[in-house]
């Protein structure tokens, strides 16, 4: 078979091809199996792997919905085909422990998760990647659309050459160490191209589609998930409006996410949109457009990529590229060390911004930009305060509280 196929980079490992092992992550779709061939191509000791995380009959209660079955069977199919080993590794009771529960337990506290980038951060690029090294592998390779470069400081993490498919977004938790072991083949390629690889090698699953939702949340109903993990936690509780008036009542925050515009359940004769989710007082807060607009966020959790220490950047803060959803190009901002917060002040500003969500930076807006870590956004501080009276609601966090000119 005649194959013209653009060759992947070398993955920069200490010897012959031959010598070095590779575990490659194969979740049963195109990206990975791509991965898997070419590098089996180059000479490579490739060993797939894929993980057992879910089943969808548990996951929304009806029998026969497991769709995990049909991709381990296609990662499979894929290793036979190019005479690789394969493993499914059994990793639910993580995964369910890991994922879905803080799944459901930020949901409860009126945020709104990120599934994807905590299975990355706890489970692939940590269990999974502990796996590869008791095989004894050099590296591990996944079919996500980022790069990653040997830079003068170590390995940094890179956008995708296809602004279209750029998965930086759900892997800004990989940290340095798990950088000098993961290797990221289609980072350089784009999507299109990876098909036409697919159907160069004859692979069965060249015409597979994309995988796009949640993989435990099938149906698209996450609030059927969430009850069925927390049985009768969702608590009802009041409708109010930032001006402080009860609207009317609601059978839980989990019914609701910030930005939300209809099926609140009342009306007003204007429009009205979530503002906030009070977990704490079991409130759902509604007002005007004006109040979604976030002009700065407080982070948790950092993990930063940066040359310089995140310390070192102080109350004056250093320019960056900040995005707050995985759809939308990255926003200049200033990114503000203080006290041991980590403040990213956003210079145009974003509607709908909630707790729970991520903030990922990057050093500049345009092309492979490098990443230079994120955090979980702890708090959003709305653009201006908006007084509405005596008993007026607080709207997002305390504007008062941050000043990042102070």
């Amino acid at each position: 078979m005649t194959k013209t196929i653009t060759k992947l980079n070398s993955l920069s490992l200490e010897g012959p091809p031959e010598n070095c092992r590779v575990v490659v992550a194969m979740s049963g779709g195109v990206d990975s199996s791509v991965v898997a061939a070419l590098l089996k191509e180059e000479g490579y000791d490739v060993i797939g792997i894929t993980l057992q995380l879910y089943d969808h009959g548990e996951a929304v209660g009806r029998k026969g919905a497991c769709c995990a079955g049909q991709d381990i069977h296609d990662a499979r199919r894929v290793a036979e085909a190019l005479g690789i080993p394969h493993y499914v590794l059994d990793y639910e009771a993580r995964f369910a422990d890991s994922v879905m529960d803080d799944f459901a337990s930020s949901y409860l506290a009126g945020e709104t998760p990120v599934p994807c980038i905590m299975c990355n951060q706890k489970i692939k690029f940590k269990d999974m990647l502990d796996t590869a090294k008791d095989l004894g592998a050099m590296a591990m390779a996944t079919g996500h659309y980022i790069s990653s470069h040997l830079g003068d400081d170590g390995w940094e993490l890179r956008r995708a050459k296809d602004p279209e498919r750029d998965q930086s977004y759900f892997l800004f938790t990989t940290t340095s160490d798990q950088l000098n072991l993961l290797r990221f083949p289609l980072g350089n390629i784009e999507k299109s191209k990876v098909r036409e690889i697919a159907e160069a090698y004859e692979l069965s699953i060249a015409d597979k589609p994309d995988s796009q939702d949640i993989c435990f949340v099938p149906t698209g109903r996450y609030t059927q998930v969430i009850e069925r993990l927390r049985p009768g936690a969702a608590e009802p509780g009041d409708i109010v409006h930032v001006d402080g008036r009860v609207l009317g009542q609601h059978a839980g925050i989990i019914n609701y996410t910030v930005g939300q515009r209809r099926g609140i359940g009342v009306a007003l004769g204007e429009p009205i949109y979530v503002v906030e989710l009070d977990a704490q007082n079991a409130r759902v807060v509604v007002g005007p457009r004006e109040c979604l607009q976030t002009k700065i966020v407080e982070l948790r959790d950092v993990n930063w990529l940066g040359s310089t220490a995140l310390e070192s950047i102080g109350p004056d803060g250093l320019l960056v590229f900040a995005r707050v959803r995985s759809t939308q190009a990255p926003q200049p901002a200033t990114l503000i060390w203080r006290d041991g917060r980590v403040l990213v002040e956003l210079h145009v500003g974003e509607d709908g911004v909630s707790p729970g969500q991520a903030c990922v930076l990057y050093e500049n807006g345009e092309g492979q930009s490098r990443i230079l870590g994120g955090g979980w956004i702890k708090k959003a501080i709305a653009t201006s305060a908006i007084a509405f009276g005596e008993g007026a609601v607080e709207v997002i966090g305390s504007q008062s509280e941050v000043s990042v000119n102070s």
